[in-house]
């Protein structure tokens, strides 16, 4: 046993940003710990830096100028007089050399040692370890400059995985089906790798289609203890990235958790672990293969903390302050079930391409008891220069079939407007009968296909609308300056209702089926009584008013009452009702001149950088052909010819920022006629 001396922690320096700068930040004061931020210009305005007792800027806005600077990093801890440093996940969570400049900065480092690190920090290493030891992995191969690529995806047999050594988020990453995509796909994940971590090495490994991704929780401390946390489950992804995770796994018995757990601490004595890390697995029934040690605290930690009781950051504090772990895994045990969802901005319906943008409302239900671990705020700008997750959220319940219903309902409940997010689908996924039924490997979302869009209903879209005119209505009359104390409705002759025109671009499905786009007129009038009667289109409908103010309005439609949350941005109006969130844009009531829509034209899908240009102006184009590459939030978008063309304009070049839908290119369509047609 190792003899080490206790010395606690007084100020943390938290070396990242968002949610997970948030909840370190929470334990730390819960411990009695003062905390140091440290942010890019764009995290000026975040909570985490309000919420830390000390902050300081470090001056970028990208993540190579800032987060991933390590000597800014150490300078902040310097100024700051910070005594230990936590990482978060991500970044330089699993980075040697900033390990290495923590400690000998004679600071304490929150993880495991440097050398471990080291081990882990390349995949392909870790892999040959592991086997060494015992512990099966997959197949995996190298990949260096000028090596026949070809020859090694052929040895290993597609469908393979190309894969940075170094990092994890499913970034530089890509499955490659055939060997006409593997140029490319390693070119892409290398860029993205470099992008990410600041580190391009690659491997190729066996992919396997449909299994389930299970990670097994350790913790270590300093005096030679070791245990793990059981089990979690990980298999709902995309992009290789997870958006919903659980503990325990509805396909792990105890037999199989047994195995797991003893051949994820055969890992973690290998390299003589300490500190919270994660042995990932890829499971088939009850055969596994080693993928990966991450040598930090993972994304989806709080599902472990929810069954097993423990708070992970406070056993990391606890253990680079020099404590023993104080029980052994015969203490351990579990209880219910727990699940998280990943709230991204991104659009499910838009193959889940990022979407920032400006939090217009984020309002977490009080529905049922709920863990948020969040990021965000109302007024929170979502940028494109780090990951899109805006929040975590986490329930627990008795039993698995409850922890979905009530997660769902939680989110169904959850204000989130402004940007385009993944909480529809999230919601679907977890109302799945597949998810119910625990069929959850890695290829759930490809082969279940949860709808990736809510279709509202002609009566929940005419509900919010109404809520929108009634509560317009009462701002007029509060606002009005000359016979103010008259009722409302009150005529001396007969007058024509008011109107108003509206578009939707939800899917709307009504009797006459589904559409995209949707111009709807409501028209209302105020009779005596104080009540309304209101025409949506041709529907009718009868509303009487509770309550309104600046916030909302309390109604009753059709003798239902409901309460409705509203924002108004511009001409965007952001409704929140008891079926969820409805977004609509109010027309103006006299038709405004502009160009026809042009044609030809292909714009950026969301804001980023050129990363490359790939055609010429006069080139000509096969449908599907590469024209550039686009990059935001670390991940790379290919824009592809959607017809055979001409390149009549190329209006960016490499480098070039673009705006969300501004024109890139445009493309003169040719015919695909051929001889003898």
């Amino acid at each position: 046993m190792a003899n080490v001396t206790i010395k606690p922690i007084t100020r943390l320096l938290i070396a990242n940003r968002g949610e997970i700068a948030r909840r370190i930040i929470r334990t730390a004061h819960e411990m009695g710990i003062g905390t140091v931020a440290v942010y890019a210009d764009g995290d000026a305005t975040a909570p985490f830096v309000r919420e830390a007792d000390t902050a300081i800027a470090l001056g970028g806005s990208t993540s190579a100028e800032t987060y991933l600077d390590v000597d800014k990093v150490i300078d902040a801890c310097r100024r700051s007089g910070a005594d230990a440093v936590h990482p978060g996940y991500g970044f330089l969570s699993e980075n040697t050399a900033f390990a290495d400049a923590v400690i000998t900065a004679g600071m304490r480092w929150v993880g495991p040692s440097p050398e471990a690190i080291s081990q882990m920090g390349d995949k392909l290493s870790a892999k040959k370890l592991m086997q060494d030891v015992g512990v099966p992995t997959l197949a995996a191969l190298p990949i260096a400059d000028g090596e026949d690529i070809t020859a090694k995806a052929q040895e290993i047999g597609y469908p393979v995985l190309v894969k940075a050594s170094a990092g994890g988020g499913g970034r530089g990453m890509r499955v490659v089906e055939t060997e006409a995509e593997l140029s490319d796909a390693v070119d892409s994940a290398r860029r993205e790798a470099k992008a990410a971590f600041g580190d391009d090495r690659l491997f190729l490994e066996r992919w396997l289609t449909s299994s389930r991704h299970i990670e097994i929780q350790i913790l270590g401390d300093n005096h030679g203890n070791l245990v793990h946390l059981f089990e979690r489950e990980c298999s709902i992804q995309r992009r290789h990235q997870k958006i919903i995770e659980e503990a325990p796994s509805p396909a792990v018995d105890a037999e199989l958790r047994e195995r797991l757990g003893e051949a994820a601490l055969l890992a973690a004595r290998s390299i003589g672990y300490s500190s919270a890390g994660t042995v990932e697995f890829l499971v088939d029934g009850n055969d596994f293969w080693f993928l990966e040690v991450n040598t930090r605290l993972q994304v989806e930690h709080p599902v472990t903390e929810e069954i097993t009781g423990l708070d992970l950051v406070r056993e990391q504090l606890r253990i680079a302050e020099g404590e023993a772990l104080g029980y052994t895994q015969a203490d351990l045990s579990f209880a219910g079930h727990a699940i998280e969802a990943r709230i991204y901005a991104e659009d499910p319906n838009n193959d889940f391409l990022p979407s920032p943008g400006k939090l217009v409302a984020w309002e977490p239900a009080d529905i049922t008891l709920a863990r948020f671990d969040s990021g965000v705020e109302t007024g929170s700008e979502i940028g494109i220069e780090f990951d899109p997750m805006m929040a975590k959220v986490i329930v627990k319940a008795p039993t698995r079939r409850e922890a979905a219903s009530r997660l769902a309902r939680v989110l169904e409940g959850l204000r989130i407007q402004g940007v385009t997010n993944n909480r529809d689908f999230l919601v679907a996924t977890l109302r799945s009968p597949e998810f119910i039924a625990g069929d959850t490997t890695t290829d759930f979302i490809e082969r279940v296909a949860p709808s990736r869009v809510r279709i509202i209903s002609s009566d929940e879209l005419d509900e919010a609308l109404i809520a929108i005119v009634i509560q317009s209505q009462a701002h007029r009359r509060s606002a009005a300056r000359v016979l103010s104390t008259v009722q409302s409705g009150w005529r001396n002759s007969k007058m024509p209702p008011e109107v108003t025109r509206f578009r939707s671009a939800q899917i709307i499905n009504g009797e006459e089926g589904s559409e995209e786009t949707k111009d709807i007129v409501v028209a209302y009038r105020a009779l005596r009584d104080g009540t309304f009667e209101v025409h949506v289109d041709d529907r009718e409908h009868s509303v009487a008013v509770f309550g309104v103010d600046a916030y909302g309005a309390d109604i009753e439609i059709d003798r239902r009452r409901m309460s409705f949350a509203l924002t108004a941005v511009g001409d965007d109006w952001f409704v929140h009702g008891p079926r969820g969130d409805v977004t609509v844009r109010e027309l103006p009531r006299f038709p405004v001149r502009g160009a026809d829509d042009f044609q030809g034209g292909l714009v950026a899908p969301m804001p980023g950088n050129v990363l490359t240009t790939h055609v010429n102006e006069g080139d000509t184009v096969e449908q599907g052909q590469l024209l550039l590459i686009l990059e935001a939030m670390k991940m790379e978008h290919r824009i592809t010819a959607p017809v055979a063309g001409m390149v009549t304009k190329l209006l960016v070049a490499e480098g070039d920022q673009v705006a969300n839908g501004e024109m890139l290119i445009v493309l003169e369509e040719v015919s695909q006629t051929g001889e003898g047609d």
